[in-house]
């Protein structure tokens, strides 16, 4: 990932500033008091660290107080009900992320994934990474597939928790490979890492943030990317379509949302002031934790993405036989 502002950024952010000033005179009276942003998760996790300083520019730019507020559970649905329940008057935010997409598939919950919110503005995407054991005797993930193949219902994977963004998109690899391998579900990421490391799971499909350490120890090695392209901060890791000719794209991301019915100009400031953060040089080094990359929205770009993912992640289910509980 780069380390200094390119020239293309730095009109995107002159861009997103010249918005936010546009937005800020059509918002008289509004904010009238603190804003919250709720984390649906525990305090220095992934979804946190996105949280904070986008939080922090917030608060400069609004002149506001911008507080941080963890409400973790049931991954993640008792914060998104929490805000989906509050007043649409743009002062309680939600810190979503593909996890909100995935798991509001198989949860029957207080609010809909689709028509319970308002996209406000997605802030960044981050590949998911394939990570295999120590000494591993698949260096590339090509490899990995033919043995699958050749090996059905041999191969183990572990996965953080039923209805997860990893469990997702392992789901998906699966029905857009046509193998079988199998599942091993734990509580957490952090004992399927030690199964990994201790030799006993094959493999990992997880984010950099949740095995950065495994990785930049040399513990375990990366063998591909899910997403399209290639990652900026990973650029000789190869994506799981070039080195296996499969078609797949999955990448996690990360936004705000509010509840149904805020005012659109409050929409749009928001966004704005949001964006601009998003885009900031000094953003990045907080994206680096979790091996994201800015990728601000509009209001409408975003909506349409929140939308066409949880549809997809409702096919996965179908298709996968992911029961609702």
């Amino acid at each position: 990932m780069p380390h200094h502002p390119t020239r293309r950024g730095l009109l995107g952010a002159t861009a997103g500033l010249a918005l936010a000033g546009a937005a800020r005179a059509n918002t008289p009276g509004w904010p009238s008091q603190s804003i919250r942003l709720v984390v649906p998760f525990t305090p220095g996790g992934s979804n946190d660290n996105i949280a904070r300083p986008i939080a922090d520019a917030l608060q400069t730019a609004l002149g506001r107080p911008v507080v941080v507020e963890n409400r973790p559970g049931a991954a993640g649905s008792i914060g998104a009900g929490f805000v989906a329940s509050a007043p649409p008057d743009g002062h309680t935010l939600l810190l979503a992320s593909s996890s909100f997409a995935t798991s509001s598939t198989i949860r029957r919950n207080t609010f809909d994934a689709i028509e319970s919110f308002d996209a406000i503005a997605r802030l960044c995407t981050a590949p998911m990474v394939v990570v295999t054991k120590p000494n591993s005797p698949f260096r590339t993930m090509d490899e990995l597939v033919r043995h699958a193949r050749a090996n059905p219902g041999k191969l183990l994977y572990g996965m953080a928790g039923m209805g997860g963004v990893g469990h997702f998109t392992m789901e998906a690899f699966n029905l857009a490979s046509r193998l079988q391998m199998e599942a091993i579900p734990y509580a957490g990421i952090a004992p399927a890492q030690s199964d990994l490391v201790a030799g006993r799971i094959d493999f990992l499909m997880t984010t950099l943030a949740s095995v950065r350490g495994l990785v930049d120890a040399g513990t375990v090695p990366v063998i591909a990317v899910t997403t399209a392209q290639r990652f900026a901060g990973m650029p000789a890791i190869p994506t799981i379509r070039e080195s296996t000719g499969i078609d797949f794209d999955v990448a996690v991301w990360w936004g705000i949302l509010a509840p149904r019915g805020v005012p659109q100009p409050v929409q749009e400031r928001l966004n704005a002031e949001i964006s601009a953060a998003a885009r900031a040089p000094s953003y990045l080094r907080y994206l680096e934790l979790d091996g994201a990359q800015p990728a601000p929205l509009g209001l409408a770009e975003f909506r349409d993405a929140l939308r066409a993912d949880i549809l997809r992640w409702r096919q996965v289910a179908r298709e996968a036989r992911i029961s609702v509980n």
